[in-house]
């Protein structure tokens, strides 16, 4: 099939990390991952929630969409009283994803909140929130590694997201919004920089999908989870 962008059906959406782009944030990056755009920032607290460990730290995460990310504004979650069942699901993707990059000890007794406020939805809103996360929480913890803090890097190892999809009875990766609008199965991929699963989330949107097809399916993100990893340590120097 002849994708919407022209795009190969391995082929990545164009990609750009920009580092710091919030002066007040101890790490921040802004991700474009074609036309969807997600601002990360990473702050990092003293304290940890009741339920760490002692002498160990903790990273969590929180998402939102502006309210005029899509085609139609949609209301603030404070308007509603109460975050969205979408917002709440992705904020506890990326929390999990980031947690498994950490050493927790090694952090010791802080915690790293990775905010990922997406200014522009296309597709991709949650995948992008984890890779451009993990940049923002490794400045993060660059700092406190200059600035005498801790001394030991916590960072386990790169963790990237991508998704891939079935659409036309095609595997596809990195799926723009009208290509998952039209996904018949849909699935979202974490994994570290050795090519361990952190997570997989798969859906049979127009129809079920066999082990074969999924297999496929996590090795088109496989091949982009590297390709984003690349990028993220080319931003970060190669040093996180």
């Amino acid at each position: 099939m002849n994708r919407i962008d022209g795009r190969k059906n391995d082929e990545l959406r164009p990609v750009e990390i920009i580092p710091n782009i919030n002066k007040f944030a101890e790490g921040s990056c802004l991700i474009r991952c074609g036309n969807t755009q997600v601002l990360c920032t990473a702050s990092v607290e003293d304290r940890t929630p009741p339920h760490v460990p002692y002498g160990e730290g903790w990273v969590t995460a929180e998402y939102s969409m502006l309210p005029r990310a899509n085609r139609e504004r949609s209301r603030r979650d404070i308007s509603k009283l109460k975050l969205s069942p979408r917002s709440a699901e992705i904020q506890r993707l990326v929390g999990r994803a980031l947690r498994a990059a950490v050493d927790m000890k090694k952090l010791g007794e802080r915690a790293i909140t990775i905010d990922c406020d997406v200014l522009q939805g296309d597709g991709g809103t949650r995948t992008a929130s984890v890779t451009g996360g993990y940049v923002a929480m490794c400045l993060a913890i660059r700092k406190l590694m200059e600035d005498g803090e801790i001394r030991q890097n916590p960072i386990l190892s790169p963790v990237a997201a991508v998704s891939a999809g079935i659409v036309e009875d095609e595997a596809l990766l990195d799926l723009c919004y009208e290509e998952d609008s039209n996904a018949m199965v849909d699935l979202n991929c974490v994994m570290t920089g050795d090519g361990r699963l952190v997570e997989i989330q798969g859906t049979g949107e127009g129809r079920a999908f066999t082990i074969e097809e999924q297999q496929k399916l996590v090795e088109l993100c496989a091949k982009g989870i590297r390709e984003l990893q690349k990028l993220q340590q080319d931003i970060l120097g190669g040093t996180a």
